[in-house]
């Protein structure tokens, strides 16, 4: 993963957060596909999912560039009614935890283990006419850390916190970063890498403040200074965009969070965006602001933050308790964009007001046209793959699978029971 940031072929954002709610993951899928906020309370996809009208980006970008899509994740496809969400974002295919072999050495907390689910896409994702947009939901470096000892590499030494959370919260990144590096490795040998852009990011923060204590002695931070910013700062999450043949990339300082990545998506693959209702901006437009919106209403900004009624400085992490007259312009000027961005949102989507809205050059998506039965989706990929002038990848490699060329050294593929569903 570090390779990935630091490479000149990605574009690495060290100032993302996370802007999720009560809804966790949710939250974030949908700040992620439709560029509005989760909800005050509760998740978004369950209390209003089954009903609602999105513009999400596996809509948009098969109506406006031609991309299927896929969602994989090895989970009960019903949790956060995903299953129902996701036809209405317009995913052709869902593949969950119905598609893989549910042993228990194959488990972590909350599905089959990432680099389980990885190879095991690859039947799937081969299928997939091109040009597509595949989501991966990875579960092993999830709460609360849990790694069988034989997945663990025992070459990688962890932290000594004094928490057994914090400490495993390493093995289980390493081993993540792993599996990520193993999907890389396949990308490549299959073809597919030189014509990928490559998203990674972080749903929401990785350590709860019960243990901040604990992660404070490995981060050289005091424990008895520990502060609104502090725990601001850990709201951070990954955000790279990795373009293969891009040579002038690099660690880029914008301010940002997860509301802004279909727009700045959207406008890397030449798709406008001013006709969708959309709450983020493009990171990579010279005309960005860097007010960065959470869900709870705090904000932060490159030169100030704020965090339960607290104002900082930015650069020196001090809390401000006497501010200048333009400070307190800011502050009142970003307190009113704050609160209007989240009661758009609310608006927007308590009462379902993209039913109302036609967008110029898009259809509302048909959720009953979508069925994600193991046995349909199938025989819609195995038509689509057959199809002559096939554009899939097992069809551009004259009908034969590249399953075998990913290689991965998770110790379960020696009992994995592997079945062959497009004989």
């Amino acid at each position: 993963m570090n390779c990935l940031y630091k490479s000149n072929s990605s574009i690495s954002f060290d100032n993302f957060y996370n802007q999720v709610g009560q809804g966790r993951t949710s939250d974030a899928e949908n700040l992620f596909e439709t560029s509005t906020y989760g909800l005050s309370q509760g998740s978004l996809f369950s209390q209003y999912g089954s009903n609602q009208v999105f513009q999400a980006l596996p809509g948009i970008l098969n109506q406006q560039a031609g991309y299927s899509s896929a969602v994989f994740h090895a989970n009960n496809p019903f949790f956060y009614n995903r299953d129902t969400v996701y036809k209405r974002m317009g995913y052709q295919n869902f593949i969950s935890s119905d598609y893989f072999d549910n042993s228990e050495a194959n488990i972590a907390t909350f599905g089959i283990k990432d680099k389980l689910l990885l190879k095991e896409s690859v039947p799937y994702l081969e299928r997939l006419p091109q040009p597509f947009y595949a989501k991966y939901l990875t579960v092993t470096n999830h709460l609360p850390y849990l790694l069988d000892k034989k997945d663990q590499d025992s070459n990688f030494k962890t932290s000594n916190s004094g928490s057994k959370l914090v400490d495993n919260y390493f093995i289980t990144n390493h081993y993540l970063d792993e599996a990520v590096k193993e999907f890389f490795d396949y990308l490549k040998k299959s073809g597919l890498y030189d014509k990928t852009v490559v998203v990674l990011y972080g749903d929401h923060y990785g350590i709860s403040q019960t243990d901040y204590k604990a992660l404070s002695t490995v981060i050289s931070k005091s424990k008895t200074d520990w502060t609104g910013f502090d725990t601001q700062n850990l709201q951070k999450v990954p955000f790279i965009i990795h373009i293969p043949g891009m040579t002038n990339g690099g660690i880029d300082h914008t301010y940002g969070g997860e509301v802004d990545i279909a727009p700045t998506l959207e406008h890397l693959l030449g798709i406008s965006t001013d006709q969708y209702l959309q709450l983020g901006q493009d990171l990579l437009s010279k005309n960005r602001s860097q007010l960065v919106v959470m869900r709870n209403g705090d904000w932060v900004t490159p030169e100030l933050a704020s965090t339960s009624n607290a104002i900082w400085d930015v650069k020196t992490g001090k809390k401000l308790t006497t501010l200048t007259a333009s400070q307190k312009a800011a502050v009142k000027t970003y307190n009113q964009q704050a609160k209007l961005k989240l009661a758009v949102s609310d608006r927007l989507n308590t009462e379902n007001l993209l039913k109302f809205y036609n967008a110029d050059g898009f259809k509302k998506i048909k959720p009953e046209s979508y069925n994600y039965s193991v046995k349909n989706t199938i025989k819609r990929l195995k038509k689509a793959s057959e199809k002559t002038y096939s554009s899939s990848l097992i069809a551009e490699n004259g009908g034969k699978s590249t399953y075998n060329e990913y290689v991965t050294n998770a110790p379960e593929m020696r009992t994995y029971r592997f079945k062959n569903r497009f004989k």
